[in-house]
């Protein structure tokens, strides 16, 4: 055969490898791309869904805890009235006159008053509804030792008005799995650069298996990454339900509170009215003794109860001799599980929320 045909047919041969070759590596990169685009699909729905179950949450939480600082401001209102209640009683002649409450009881409440105004007073403007949902999240836990300790009450809400909160709840491994995505698809980005030559199609074929490597990694990470945000978005399914039964629970035992509250607002009401008339206040006020008495002590009594629910952490907390541990700015530190995500304190809440009821159930104003 001569030469210049046995070139041509070798040429024809190679043209066709590479042809082969080159139409390989289109199909791995075709089927690349797919996986790719799919797995895009797929985060990008796992993602919006738990965008929507985070506000939703946010909105709980943020609900929860502007209920929270307002029961806090009302503890310091009822505290003002009383004692001046009280004041009034002695200067009648009942010098021995004492409330049945216990102090630890007192300082519990006055304590966690003292933590909801401060914030009250700091959080203010956009940041107030982070604020008010980080305090449901923190402040509960830092309330009882925010006037002891000498903590800042303007870092509870400085912690509050940030998203570390939520973000916490879900573990900075969502971020991990985010990134892999987006990782991959830039890799596969480079391997689509495919060579032009039909001869370099084994080149392309390279390309093409590395860019299916590349995608079945990142198709991978995907499965993680979804999983991650499967389990952090029932996470604050779990922590908008807990916020929504704390609540109901403060919101009722408030109500009973307030009954008590009102009264001691109305025979405060009535003795101030008396003032500047020919009567004798004094012997007024003592007619009302055994019921500002009584209403004083069942109001604290609710006023404990509801202390000790909105205290009770709603997720784990780290402790260390029997105390809770705190940062350098006197921010709780929260357990992690291996995720790195905090972790539900749902049997701590079940109990708390039980006994704020049964308790509650005695001091119901008649």
């Amino acid at each position: 055969m001569p030469i210049p045909f046995i070139i041509g047919a070798a040429a024809l041969v190679a043209g066709a490898y590479g042809a082969k070759k080159g139409y390989d590596g289109y199909q791995k990169h075709s089927e690349a791309d797919d996986i790719v685009k799919n797995a895009q699909n797929r985060y990008d729905r796992k993602k919006a869904e738990f965008d929507e179950q985070e506000k939703d949450t946010q909105t709980a939480l943020a609900s929860l805890g502007n209920l929270e600082l307002s029961i806090g401001k009302s503890f310091g209102e009822f505290k003002t009235l009383t004692d001046s209640l009280l004041d009034k009683l002695r200067q009648d002649g009942r010098k021995d006159l004492a409330i049945h409450v216990p102090r630890q009881t007192l300082q519990r409440v006055e304590n966690y008053s003292y933590s909801a105004i401060g914030v009250l007073g700091s959080a203010v403007g956009a940041g107030a509804a982070g604020a008010a949902a980080g305090f449901a999240v923190y402040g509960g836990v830092m309330a009882l030792g925010a006037a002891s300790t000498g903590t800042a009450i303007s870092s509870l809400a400085g912690v509050a008005a940030t998203n570390a909160t939520l973000a916490a709840i879900g573990g900075g491994s969502l971020a991990t799995g985010g990134l892999g995505i987006a990782g991959g698809t830039a890799i596969l980005g480079a391997a689509v650069a495919a060579p032009v030559l039909a001869i370099a199609g084994w080149a392309y074929d390279s390309h093409g298996e590395e860019a299916l490597k590349n995608a079945r990694r990142a198709d991978r990470e995907v499965d993680s990454a979804t999983a991650k945000l499967d389990k952090a978005g029932k996470m604050l399914g779990d922590v908008e339900d807990y916020s929504r039964r704390i609540k109901r629970t403060l919101t009722s035992i408030f109500g009973h509170f307030n009954q008590y509250f009102d009264n001691l607002k109305n025979i405060n009401t009535f003795v101030e009215d008396l003032k500047g008339r020919h009567v004798d206040i004094e012997a007024e006020l003592a007619k009302h003794g055994d019921e500002i008495i009584h209403a004083i002590e069942n109001g604290y009594a609710l006023a404990a109860l509801l202390t000790d629910l909105i205290t009770t952490p709603i997720f784990k907390v780290q402790e260390k001799n029997g105390e809770v541990v705190r940062d350098a700015d006197g921010v709780p530190q929260m357990g992690k599980d291996a995720d790195g995500s905090m972790i539900l304190n749902d049997a701590g809440l079940d109990g708390a929320i039980s006994k704020a009821r049964d308790g509650a159930d005695r001091y119901a104003a008649a």
